[in-house]
């Protein structure tokens, strides 16, 4: 008999070499029933694995996230199968999980297209119903390599692969495929799935390789999970802020300078307004602004390790035979700041904050929109501080952090606590404490987070920020990072109380990431509809004909001397159109301005998504508006 013990503590006897799923039914019938696969001494292992000797045994099912990715690694599987039965000239490569789906990549001369779709979506469906097993065969190196013999794709695979054991998975009789696994018990456990798109692509990205086929397909596990799903999809179709930038005339993107974005006058009016709040915020929380050169002597990216360990993601130039790097980071500049002057433990904590300007390559493929772009503002923070004071400023951030976000009006936040990782600076004694000031501070706020245990840098453990969009998306904004390395290189002290120098603690942070991005996000959550803080034109007058003209510039010059950002339609085209109009550029207020306004000194104010018109005073309307603007109001509606 062996012992396997449970994550609850408890533990079981079952008979040497039971299967996984067989201690499972010990442990009960629906769980047995709800299992996809099982981790076995932290290993991911099928059911049907036997189990020979005392073990810890998580059993993972299909409602967890686990469960839901190997559920798509099987549905890749099939999806491979029902391609293969539909043209068996194909050749297969390979098809990882990817986020909310997956894809297999295809050797085939004939173009799958959107219409295929339906006839490999059919064949998947007939293999779901089936009920195939997959069922595990393992080979030393060798046999796999005479199984796949003439198979230049599975035998460079095999080459690749770590290890002596090579393992095949098959689905029933006929189909197997090269794979670690694990996978579901059976076809059968399968959730709803659609293909959702085809793509080209080189093998292992190498453009001198043959172009193959990506076909992407979803998997969940429920048709209500994907239904879900695909109408997130649409709805991120219409506020995607590519379509939306220039529909709305926000920004640009030129050949000229493929990945660097030009922001245009309504564009910058959103960016100024991020960056007056963001600096309003910081100015309260205690931090001090600073400015460093975007380039820097290449000996500085020596020092700070970026030349050894990031120098395939710079720009470089030289300058009269000196060479120099335009920064992807803003750390090194900052240590530069912190070292032109002694410092005493007294002055702790320094919170020195940036916008910095910072140039990243990434490859052309990767390039979207605002979202991945190559040159991009970080609204980076330094604080150094002793070890003491290390949990009551991460509180601080935190503080800082929820303030923005909630502003931005983002209130589901999703949060991680990186620990230490297997290679790493610093000793434990350090990373414990660290790690802990991280833990107390969130715990401090009474805050539900996530460990990854190993997940942090080299140089020190770590909290992101996730925030969720209105359709429900996460996207990873803010991080707190304690520093190690830094400080050791670039020789960082402060004079300690016993009048020692010692390196000062060095928190990284940051709140919105890039700004290019997060202007991206902002604009996708809210679809193009800004607050009326954010938003580029908060009013426009609309009046009714030629003879308001002159009352309606009136209306104008009121609410730009209110601080109000206001235009005016001085167009030829009827009312209804110039309304129709101010709706598609999805503008907070309209005011519209017609003999009966301009005798009363009164305007007829349009409300974005309200139905009804207020007719009411022109300058109460105005103080009422600028009001709501300046105290960053989400609601719109006006009642006087």
């Amino acid at each position: 008999m062996i012992n396997i013990k449970l994550p609850d503590g408890k533990a079981i006897e079952a008979e040497s070499g039971a299967t996984i799923y067989e201690i499972v039914e010990k442990i009960g019938a629906g769980l047995a029933k709800a299992a996809v696969a099982a981790e076995v001494n932290g290993e991911k292992r099928d059911l049907s694995s036997k189990i020979n000797e005392d073990a810890e045994l998580k059993v993972i099912t299909g409602r967890d996230e686990e469960g839901l990715e190997i559920m798509r690694h099987s549905c890749a599987h099939v999806m491979a199968e029902a391609i293969l039965s539909l043209w068996p000239e194909a050749k297969l490569v390979y098809g990882p999980v990817v986020k909310d789906g997956f894809y297999y990549d295809i050797d085939l001369d004939k173009p799958i297209s959107t219409e295929d779709f339906e006839a490999i979506e059919s064949k998947m469906a007939e293999i779901v119903k089936a009920d195939k097993p997959f069922k595990r065969i393992e080979m030393t190196r060798e046999e796999g390599l005479r199984e796949v013999s003439g198979d230049r794709y599975k035998t460079d695979n095999i080459s690749r692969a770590d290890g002596d054991v090579i393992s095949f998975y098959y689905q029933g009789e006929g189909f197997r495929d090269l794979c670690r696994g694990p996978h579901v018990p059976s076809t059968s456990k399968i959730g709803a799935f659609k293909i959702m798109s085809v793509a080209g692509a080189y093998y292992r990205g190498d453009a001198s390789e043959k172009m193959l086929q990506r076909v992407y397909g979803t998997c969940w596990r429920d048709k209500k999970e994907l239904k879900k799903y695909l109408h997130r999809i649409e709805e991120a179709k219409k506020r995607d802020h590519r379509v939306l930038g220039k529909q709305l005339d926000l920004f640009s993107f030129h050949e000229e300078g493929p990945g660097f974005a030009f922001l245009h006058p309504k564009g910058m009016r959103i960016w100024n307004s991020i960056v007056s709040f963001w600096r309003e915020v910081h100015d309260k929380y205690g931090y001090e602004e600073i400015k460093t050169p975007i380039m820097l002597n290449e000996q500085l990216w020596h020092r700070s390790g970026h030349w050894d360990n990031y120098q395939e993601n710079m720009y470089f130039t030289s300058v009269e035979e000196t060479n120099y790097a335009i920064k992807p980071m803003n750390c090194p500049g900052g240590c530069l700041v912190y070292n032109s002057a002694k410092h005493s433990y007294r002055e702790f904590p320094l919170r020195y904050a940036e916008l910095g300007l910072v140039h990243r390559y990434e490859p052309s493929g990767s390039l979207h929109g605002l979202v991945r772009v190559r040159q991009f503002t970080q609204d980076d923070a330094h604080i150094y501080c002793t070890p003491e004071q290390i949990q009551s400023e991460v509180v601080g951030v935190i503080n800082l952090v929820f303030e923005m976000y909630s502003t931005f009006g983002f209130s589901d936040f999703h949060i991680e606590l990186s620990t230490k990782p297997e290679k790493h600076i610093g000793s434990d004694e350090i990373w414990e404490k660290a790690t802990n000031a991280l833990r107390g501070a969130l715990e401090s706020k009474d805050i539900d987070f996530v460990v990854n245990e190993g997940d942090g840098a080299f140089y020190g453990p770590k909290i992101d920020f996730h925030v969720e969009d209105a359709i429900g998306r996460s996207w990873q904004l803010g991080t707190i990072q304690l520093d190690f390395s830094m400080p050791e290189r670039f020789n960082l002290v402060y004079t300690a109380p016993d009048n020692t120098e010692k390196p000062p603690v060095m928190l990284h942070r940051a709140v919105l990431g890039s700004f290019e991005r997060f202007m991206g996000i902002l604009i996708e959550h809210y679809a193009g509809s800004m607050p009326l803080w954010l938003a580029p034109e908060q009013v426009r007058v609309l009046p009714i004909s030629e003879k308001t003209n002159d009352y309606a510039q009136s209306v104008v010059h009121k609410l730009k001397e209110a601080g109000l950002r206001a235009d005016i339609d001085l167009s030829d085209d009827k009312i209804g159109a110039k309304i129709a109009k101010a709706h598609a550029d999805k503008l907070p207020y309209m005011m519209i301005a017609g003999p009966k306004e301009q005798e009363q000194n009164a305007v007829n104010l349009r409300t974005r998504s309200v139905k009804e018109t207020l007719e009411a005073d022109c300058d109460k309307v105005i103080a009422e508006i600028a009001k709501k603007a300046g105290s960053r109001e989400a609601e719109l509606e006006i009642s006087l």
